[in-house]
């Protein structure tokens, strides 16, 4: 079983419209929902690879008793998502079907007390028992402590589960700290971690910082691996 955390869970919502007319009226021609943040991305991808795939996080809130309905529906995915008081976030995406671009409008995130976060603490040490691996993705929700990416790490590796750590900011640099085994950054997150904008001297940088292995995608120019 590999485990994915998202702390800030989402219900994703594309819209779909001809062009569109910043400070006008714009009709929609196709609107999609799916669960979104990117452990959940990730829960869903191994899935369809045919790994057991268990998600944690929060969930709460009309939005995430939705996000989980759709959850439910994922083959290969096990809900282990702790519920909150506060409504689980929206994303929402315009894609102008003319032009290919998207424009992405990301809420913040629920509030999260300290008792809904003692609860995740002890559904996650629950759940490394069973784990092979764990993967720690995305964005905290407001309430969540800025080092909470450098302790779920440390307690991974205490109970010998391999770490994958996917964020950015300060989450990211205290998250390095801890030495997770592997670090997915971007190249702007990159840049904005090391103060490089050569990736390779940056993702060397990372790895000095604690990172086992950088994996480092770079866009159209593909992803640098340094080991």
């Amino acid at each position: 079983m590999i485990l994915t955390v998202t702390l800030n869970a989402a219900l994703d919502i594309t819209y779909r419209v001809p062009r569109l007319r910043p400070r006008g009226t714009n009709r929609v021609t196709e609107v999609s929902e799916r669960p979104g943040g990117k452990g959940l991305n990730v829960a869903r991808v191994l899935a369809a690879l045919g790994h057991d795939t268990v998600a944690t996080g929060f969930a709460g809130g009309g939005t995430g008793d939705a996000l989980r309905a759709m959850l439910a529906q994922e083959t290969g995915v096990t809900d282990a998502l702790v519920p909150i008081g506060s409504a689980t976030r929206r994303t929402v995406a315009v894609v102008d079907t003319t032009g290919g671009d998207t424009t992405q409008l990301n809420e913040p995130g629920p509030t999260v007390s300290p008792a809904e976060w003692d609860a995740f603490l002890t559904r996650y040490r629950e759940l490394l028992d069973g784990a092979q691996a764990v993967a720690l993705c995305g964005s905290l929700p407001p309430g969540v402590p800025v080092d909470v990416y450098a302790r779920l790490t440390r307690t991974a590796r205490a109970a010998g589960v391999p770490v994958l750590l996917d964020t950015s900011g300060e989450p990211l640099r205290r998250g390095l700290a801890a030495r997770p085994d592997l670090a997915k950054p971007n190249a702007a997150e990159l840049a904005s971690l090391t103060g490089h904008n050569e990736p390779l001297r940056a993702a060397r940088d990372a790895r000095r910082r604690g990172a086992h292995t950088v994996a480092a995608s770079l866009g159209a120019d593909g992803m640098l691996a340094v080991t």
